[in-house]
């Protein structure tokens, strides 16, 4: 039998080594410090924060099936929390980065103790109501600034010797390098967080719910308790997105709580894959990307996003990355 090539003997042993989890972590990690070489450095950190937010969602969406219409409300409670604890309290950046988070893991608790038991259309409808509450509980709080938003929100200093203001110059790019790689490294620790819930037990629990809930209660999975604690996992990243969000423009809206900002997430996350790890990054990156690219023409942005998403929807069932793993597969065969 004659001997195979060898660049085609190679093939699967450089598809096992791609494959490898701490092969993949390192070539995301260099993707993400390239990012600011092609794109502006404030766009590519606010595209690292929709990912996180994209793929919390996905986590409570793509793993226990519940489709949530209220997650708007985790992240700008965790943008308006970061922005008081900086500004009014005067903590440090990875201080506020925290109350922002648990404030919104306190919210995920009040929002998971009521809906969680509702299933399909009534969840997304429960979810809606309650942050439409947080909506306009932010309208009125007087730390918020109303309809102005919260502004001039500090960024400080990490340990007192990282300087998240300044621009520091890194192979000739100047940019926040300090801010950013923080951005960057709390954006993969969300992400690591992410893969290693859905590679635990209880993953493997979320999914038997997902996949036959009475089945999966018959066997003394307690479904409930299961789906409680995603919420509030998916709540609490969804916070530190907002927050980060916040520390990275200096700003905290109303826009970040709107009914709207849920749908957008919605969006993200169809585009770029549900059930995929990576694909609600993607989708997040490039909705961001083409709200910044088509920001001269105005009132059409809405109209042109819409459209794409009919077309990826119809062209693209399983989003992009979904699609890319089904034509791989396919390709094996």
């Amino acid at each position: 039998m004659a001997a195979l090539p060898q660049h085609t003997a190679a093939r699967p042993q450089l598809a096992a080594t791609l494959a490898h989890p701490a092969v993949q972590w390192f070539l995301l990690l260099l993707a993400g410090l390239g990012l600011p070489f092609l794109v502006y450095p404030v766009l590519a950190m606010e595209m690292l924060c929709f990912a996180l937010f994209a793929s919390a969602f996905n986590l409570l969406m793509g793993y226990a099936g519940l489709l949530s219409f209220g997650h708007a409300a985790f992240f700008g409670t965790g943008a308006y929390l970061f922005g008081y604890a900086s500004k009014m309290l005067a903590f440090g950046p990875l201080a506020s980065l925290a109350c922002g988070t648990l404030a919104a893991a306190a919210l995920g608790v009040v929002f998971g103790s009521i809906a969680i038991r509702r299933q399909g259309i009534y969840f997304a409808m429960v979810t809606l109501a309650l942050a439409q509450i947080v909506y306009f509980a932010l309208v009125q709080a007087p730390f918020t600034g109303g309809e102005d938003g919260m502004q001039g929100i500090p960024r400080g200093m990490v340990f007192g010797m990282f300087d998240l203001q300044g621009e520091q110059t890194v192979l000739g790019q100047t940019a926040p390098w300090c801010l950013y790689l923080l951005v960057l490294v709390l954006c993969l620790a969300g992400h690591a967080l992410i893969a290693r819930l859905l590679a635990s037990p209880t993953g493997l629990a979320l999914r038997a719910v997902q996949d036959h809930e009475a089945r999966a209660r018959s066997l003394g999975l307690q479904a409930d308790r299961i789906k409680f604690w995603v919420f509030v996992t998916s709540a609490a990243l969804a916070g530190l997105a907002g927050a980060m969000k916040a520390l990275v423009l200096g700003l905290a809206s109303l826009t970040d709580a709107a009914w709207n900002m849920s749908g957008e997430v919605v969006l993200m996350t169809l585009i770029g894959g549900v059930g995929t790890l990576l694909g609600p990054a993607v989708g997040a990156f490039f909705l961001r990307y083409l709200h910044h690219a088509l920001a001269g023409l105005g009132g059409w942005v809405t109209v042109l996003i819409g459209a794409i998403f009919v077309i990826c929807v119809l062209l693209f069932r399983r989003g992009m990355v979904g699609e890319w793993r089904a034509w791989r597969g396919a390709a094996r065969v």
